[in-house]
């Protein structure tokens, strides 16, 4: 399921930005309002969703370089990182902060301005993790995307369980420094424990601790992975060698391949 929270009110704030800065303040502004664009992965891992970003904006007239231009920082899957970008991005007085990939990142935005327009994409409830007040008048200065895909876990456990039923132990990779993480992790040991299940728990937060995961789910002989809902997974979906399900469809279980490194 995916919500929309009060996205048309922040568009609508975005077109009149420019219109509604004082005189003085437009002397020291650029031409057309800047939009800041904050992603905790690489520059590229993030540049589909960069480009699938100005793709939204041209479809609602905002074409970079023409009405509207944007500042793109990311945090190289550092979060002690997000702060300092979205400072840096209030100190040039942004028009609109894009916090995008997670509930770290709009928590940072929140932390860092209640007055610039945030918009956000998470895929937690955004009233659980504070972020609005109600998905039906979010109310501040935030308003978003969820994708709710943090509860989804035993949903996907429970579609693999129904195709691999001979499927266990079944390992879920999770970043640890993700806030939404450990409820996902939670709805799937819960369902696990409901079908007589072993759930076998890997963590990685960084390109680094890949290898070291891949190696535990060999040594423990997991025959399927579930990859958890996180931005820093999505960009690093190339290195995964097979999918979850035909990775538990192998009869020697997980494929012995070691990722490659990530760039």
């Amino acid at each position: 399921m995916t919500v929309t929270i009060g996205l048309r009110e922040l568009l609508a704030a975005l077109g009149g930005a420019a219109a509604a800065w004082p005189l003085a303040a437009r002397a020291q502004q650029p031409a057309m309002p800047v939009i800041g664009f904050v992603r905790i992965t690489t520059p590229n891992d993030s540049a589909p969703f960069l480009a699938a970003f100005k793709r939204g904006l041209g479809e609602s007239g905002y074409v970079e370089g023409q009405n509207v231009a944007i500042e793109d920082r990311y945090a190289f899957n550092q979060v002690d990182r997000l702060p300092a970008l979205m400072a840096e991005l209030v100190g040039r007085r942004v028009a609109m902060l894009a916090a995008t990939g997670g509930t770290i990142s709009a928590r940072a935005a929140k932390a860092a301005t209640s007055t610039i327009s945030i918009v956000f994409t998470i895929g937690d409830d955004p009233v659980r993790v504070g972020l609005v007040a109600s998905l039906n008048k979010p109310g501040g200065n935030l308003a978003g995307l969820s994708v709710f895909s943090s509860r989804l876990g035993s949903k996907r456990l429970g579609l693999l369980h129904e195709m691999v039923p001979a499927a266990s132990p079944i390992a879920i990779l999770i970043n640890p420094t993700n806030p939404e993480a450990e409820d996902e992790l939670k709805d799937i040991q819960d369902t696990a424990r409901s079908l007589g299940l072993q759930i076998l728990v890997v963590s990685a937060s960084k390109a680094d601790d890949l290898n070291g995961a891949f190696e535990t789910l060999v040594q423990q002989q997991a025959r399927a992975l579930i990859v958890g809902g996180d931005t820093f997974f999505t960009g690093q979906r190339a290195i995964f060698p097979f999918s979850p399900l035909a990775m538990a469809c192998q009869p020697s279980g997980i494929h012995a391949s070691r990722p490659r490194q990530a760039a």
